[in-house]
């Protein structure tokens, strides 16, 4: 198999697209304004201890407070004291762990004999992880059974354990491995061997031991000093757990399109793995968009359907909950060729395949059941499930199929870190009560940009004026115009951008193309001087004493204007500016001859 890794780097967003013979298999998407916390790790203080719920809520900074559920508090210490091995449980058995993408670390042994209360008070101040980010209206989850994951090994300094990746089949190199790992660890710390370790010399994993000890000394130093709650450690940006958890042997090249980043990740690449530097390399983006480039644009826009089709012509039906996510097989337009047995069995086979890599693409986790089209033969039942059980082992996160339920569904889980790929791409729709989604403003932006550069790149147009929803208007302009100002660096071209409520969310409309002077004529509706009756829309965000009305989109600030939300007023523009102009309450007119009052005159312009 032929794997690449894409990697695209803007000012608000980094994406990262795992391509396996050329198809798309895995989309990470990072954001400067959402920072994901999952990995990292704080000294927190408990807030409320719950025995009916045998769980505790602890605030780690946030304004939601984190959920510590009992059988995830295996090894509490108190914040400052890091541990000195008693009291620390120890796993049963030998290890046989998986990565911590792949299951995580092993339940230490005697959990759930201890109640919550005989674990955690109120007020105590104790170190935790974050193992789930938050989603929905829920907190983030948390342990006390921390890891800190390197290139080749996971420390986990609250427990006593060696393991070893399940992918690692070679025995001898278990045995190697193991007995390295033992060799390496500090006393009373658990270490977990990934699965990248394998046919690795001793000095580079004795390497990322000593890496991963001083993290640790680092991260129990901060906990003796910083007043809870506290971020004790961050986990690397996305760019760097490419590096780390990404960059194999099985990959044959990563390009990155940000020139910063590319000499960044061969650093760390000359750190953790210097014979995998040269598959790294530098896109001058002479050709557009990466990810146009390599298809995967449209990829990303398919990954929003519910249906997603098969080569065959059948499909899937996809529907996402909070509780469970249920995937519905049909074989819409495939009528086969031999016999009905036959054409059910190869539109399932297809379809197991297609559902293990949109899972992992759309990043679906927890509870999953299958509709797979009803066959009456029992070996055709098995074949699919053995299909669908070998195509989810290309995943990093565990997935587990259960198998077939008394209604002929398969049952499947798969382990739930973040919020997933449609909460990140997504939002709720203001516009149906909930009841579909449209795209956040922060990904609408996003395509924006994309849109401008590629009119950009057709023309020699010295700017542009495009008309899209205020809300995201205000994403593309930016505090003080900062974004707008920084997109305009970066393409050498003037960009206007103009908020109208009466477009679509997900809508953008290009108004003018051409010279700065007559695009900016398009811009600017208004001039200064000029008198006008306007309908105040709503008070200003920022100074609420004023009011905002809107002239073809462009923003009119009024000054004293909130009195008047909902009135329709005079009023006397004193300045523009690029995005918005400044007006004041205009005197009233004098009455005219035969009694006629300002209310009869206002209407002209």
């Amino acid at each position: 198999m032929d794997r690449q890794i894409l990697v695209n780097v803007e000012p608000m967003e980094v994406r990262v697209a795992v391509l396996e013979d050329g198809q798309l298999a895995e989309l990470l998407i990072e954001r400067p304004m959402a920072q994901r916390i999952a990995g990292n790790i704080y000294k927190g203080r408990v807030d409320t201890v719950l025995p009916g719920m045998e769980a505790a809520f602890v605030h780690i900074g946030y304004e939601r407070n984190a959920f510590l559920y009992a059988g995830d508090a295996g090894a509490v210490f108190p914040a400052g004291d890091g541990g000195d091995g008693e009291d620390r449980p120890e796993a049963e058995g030998e290890g046989e762990a998986d990565d911590p993408d792949e299951g995580g670390l092993p339940p230490p042994a005697g959990q759930g004999r201890r109640s919550i209360q005989e674990l955690v008070r109120p007020g105590q101040e104790i170190i935790v992880q974050v193992a789930k980010e938050a989603v929905g209206t829920k907190g983030p989850r948390v342990t006390t059974n921390l890891s800190l994951p390197g290139r080749y090994l996971v420390l986990a300094p609250t427990m006593d354990y060696v393991g070893v990746s399940r992918r690692i089949a070679d025995e001898r190199e278990r045995a190697r491995l193991r007995q390295l790992a033992e060799e390496l660890r500090p006393a009373h710390t658990g270490v977990i061997v990934r699965t990248v370790a394998e046919g690795h010399s001793d000095a580079e994993i004795a390497q990322d031991m000593a890496f991963l000890t001083r993290l640790w000394e680092r991260i129990r130093e901060r906990a003796r000093t910083a007043e809870a709650p506290a971020l004790l450690h961050r986990d690397m940006g996305l760019t760097f757990r490419v590096v780390r958890d990404l960059l194999t042997e099985e990959v044959s090249r990563v390009v990155v399109d940000n020139h910063h980043e590319y000499r960044r990740m061969l650093e760390l690449a000359e750190v953790m793995s210097p014979e995998l530097k040269r598959r790294i390399r530098f896109w001058s983006g002479k050709g557009g968009n990466l990810f146009d480039a390599h298809k995967v644009e449209g990829e990303i826009d398919k990954l929003l359907r519910a249906k997603v089709w098969l080569k065959s012509g059948g499909y899937l039906v996809i529907d996402q909950s909070e509780a469970l996510t249920t995937i519905d097989v049909n074989t819409g337009k495939y009528v086969g060729s031999t016999s009905l047995a036959d054409t059910v069995l190869h539109t399932n086979l297809e379809a197991a395949d297609e559902i293990a890599r949109q899972i992992r693409l759309r990043d679906i986790a927890g509870i999953i059941i299958v509709d797979f089209i009803d066959m009456d033969r029992s070996e055709d039942q098995r074949e699919v499930l053995e299909r669908l059980s070998q195509a989810v082992k290309r995943d990093r996160t565990k997935v587990h199929v259960l198998g077939l339920t008394q209604l002929g569904l398969v049952e499947m889980t798969r382990k739930k870190v973040g919020a997933g790929l449609e909460a990140t791409l997504l939002k709720t729709c203001p516009y149906c009560d909930g009841r579909g989604r449209v795209m956040s403003e922060e990904t609408m932006s996003q395509r924006v940009r994309r849109l401008i550069k590629a009119e950009f790149r057709r023309s020699d147009a010295e700017a542009i004026l495009v008309e899209v929803h205020p809300a995201v208007a205000a994403v593309l302009i930016g505090a003080g115009g900062s974004n707008l100002k920084e997109f305009e660096r970066e393409t050498g071209r003037a960009i206007f951008v103009r908020g109208s409520a009466q477009a679509r969310p997900d809508a953008v409309t290009v108004i003018a193309l051409g010279t700065r002077a007559e695009v900016e004529r398009r811009a600017r509706p208004v001039s200064v001087g000029e008198t006008l009756e306007v309908r105040v829309e709503e008070p200003h965000a920022v100074h609420p004493q004023n009011g905002i009305a809107r002239v073809e989109g462009y923003v009119l600030d009024i000054e004293n204007g909130a009195a008047h939300v909902g009135q329709r007023v005079r009023v006397e523009v004193v300045a523009t500016y690029r995005t918005y102009a400044k007006a004041r309450i205009a005197a009233p007119r004098a009455a005219a001859p035969g009694g006629e009052g300002v209310a009869a005159a206002a209407g002209a312009r």
